[in-house]
């Protein structure tokens, strides 16, 4: 019997909440909306890392970034440490990989894919010795080709790339890639790795007209700024965006954030657009019975919750994500509300595929609960923040350091505080402990107070804090982290 196909769709720093499958009844995602009616729905999905890198590392590997090793961006994956490719014996799949990578030689072809298709070409000085730094993504190739001339440099920046029309935007180049791939390879087992850069930075592109931002939504806790009780990493966070900024929003005023956000929303609805054509390829290619669709981002962008942006943070619109599993010739949609957590995935596609699942991988498959046959809590969900990609380094790097800054603390204090190596837990039962070794605890009750406005961390919540923290600490132990936590609460 010819074994499924695996087609894993995913973006970059897409929030949960960006899909109508997810609760937003005013944005435009009729293919991701389509696609979730036929899959599990997981509404509870978290990353392992809110940045790129050390997200992706999990995605791909099946460990967490203290134990592949990527515990920053730009950090490449060890040769050593198997993706899921590799992990299958040679000959059973074609495999390809289109789009960001990011961890490590970026635009080379490697860790078991067949194929290699590239999309970013701001990675040349992390290549390994012996790359050669002046090659070009197959994208930029492929604009060449069409007539354009970079303009800004012998690359095409970021920022340039979302300006271009639509049809030679990198999602379309992506569309177009991934289904000239599911022709090809229609008449055998396939792997196919597709990621989109969007909806991350620059936050613009050729949807910014799609939405009024008069009728975008801010999010329900737009207004609860950091106060006294978070900690200062956050609050640094949201004087640094209210000083300078972001993707050419002053971000001072509600108008500036609904503008963002309106803009976000346009490049959520651009993925969906490009992600409906692949779709739409396999199911003209026969293949929707015998391929599993998996849809999920790396980290989620904090879009204005708490008067923030981006990530680097564990607030939940920074480490949770939309996961979808379509299984071949799935039909209906289910949906599971237990917290699960992309550490599990790798396992996971393996079992579903028939594959066997390696020794030493640190997730377990979440194959029962796809196929209905469990909905019982699996058990705690475990996020890590390593210290580094704060988000601030070119502010604390400075020579004077802004006033909105240094009102906060003291240079050395600043450091301390935004590289601080939380460790968090989420409870089925919904509690989520953020550990700091620094002593800056979050305690959130997450049924009671979903969008995180109220840290119950206290002296009289000490017996809970601790009994979290040794959960905390006994997934340490299984799986050899070694950042220190406080003893006692």
């Amino acid at each position: 019997m010819r074994p499924p196909n695996l087609l894993f769709i995913f973006t970059d720093e897409q929030r949960y909440d960006t899909m109508g499958a997810y609760g937003n009844r005013r944005i435009e995602t009729p293919n991701l909306d389509r696609l979730a009616s036929q899959s599990v729905v997981f509404e509870r999905a978290y990353v392992t890392q809110s940045v790129c890198t050390p997200s992706r590392s999990s995605i791909m590997t099946g460990l967490y970034p203290h134990s592949n090793g990527c515990l920053e961006n730009n950090v490449p994956l060890p040769d050593e440490i198997a993706c899921l490719p590799e992990m299958i014996a040679p000959g059973t799949y074609a495999t390809a990989y289109h789009g960001k990578w990011h961890l490590g030689d970026e635009i080379f072809c490697q860790h078991g894919f067949d194929e290699w298709r590239s999309i970013e070409d701001n990675y040349a000085g992390y290549y390994s010795e012996g790359r050669d730094c002046d090659a070009r993504s197959t994208y930029h190739q492929w604009l060449i080709e069409n007539g354009f001339e970079p303009q800004n440099g012998s690359i095409y920046g970021r920022s340039e790339a979302a300006r271009l029309p639509e049809a030679y935007g990198k999602p379309a180049y992506l569309a177009q890639e991934a289904s000239r791939y599911i022709h090809a390879h229609q008449r055998e087992p396939f792997i196919l790795y597709v990621n989109f850069l969007e909806p991350h930075m620059p936050f613009f592109g050729p949807r910014d007209d799609q939405y009024d931002p008069a009728d975008v939504a801010l999010p329900p806790n737009f207004e609860a700024r950091p106060g006294q009780d978070q900690p200062l990493k956050t609050r640094l966070f949201e004087r640094a965006y209210l000083a300078r900024g972001h993707s050419g929003l002053p971000l001072k005023t509600e108008a500036d954030w609904r503008r963002m956000v309106a803009n976000y929303w346009g490049l959520c609805s651009l993925v969906d657009t490009h992600v409906g054509t692949i779709l739409d390829t396999l199911a003209d290619c026969g293949l929707d019975e015998n391929t599993m669709v998996v849809y999920t981002s790396d980290h989620g962008d904090m879009m204005g919750s708490h008067r923030l942006i981006a990530k680097c943070v564990a607030f939940e619109e920074a480490i949770r994500v939309p996961l979808l599993v379509r299984r071949p010739g799935q039909q209906s949609a289910a949906r599971f509300g237990t917290p699960v957590s992309q550490i599990d995935l790798v396992s996971t596609l393996l079992d579903l595929m028939g594959q066997p699942v390696p020794e030493g991988l640190e997730g377990a498959s979440l194959r029962p609960q796809i196929e209905g046959r469990a909905e019982a809590p699996l058990g705690d969900v475990f996020v890590e923040w390593n210290g580094h990609n704060n988000g601030l380094g070119d502010v604390i790097g400075q020579v004077s350091i802004p006033e909105p800054i240094r009102e906060l603390a003291a240079k050395d204090e600043i450091i301390s505080a935004i590289t601080d190596p939380v460790r968090t837990v989420i409870t089925p039962d919904g509690w989520k402990l953020n550990c700091s070794p620094r002593g800056e605890h979050e305690l959130y009750n997450l049924n009671e107070d979903p969008f995180e406005t109220q840290n119950l961390s206290s002296p009289e919540r000490a017996p809970l804090m601790q009994a979290l923290a040794d959960r905390i600490r006994r997934w340490q132990e299984r799986t050899g982290d070694t950042v220190a936590l406080p003893s006692r609460f």
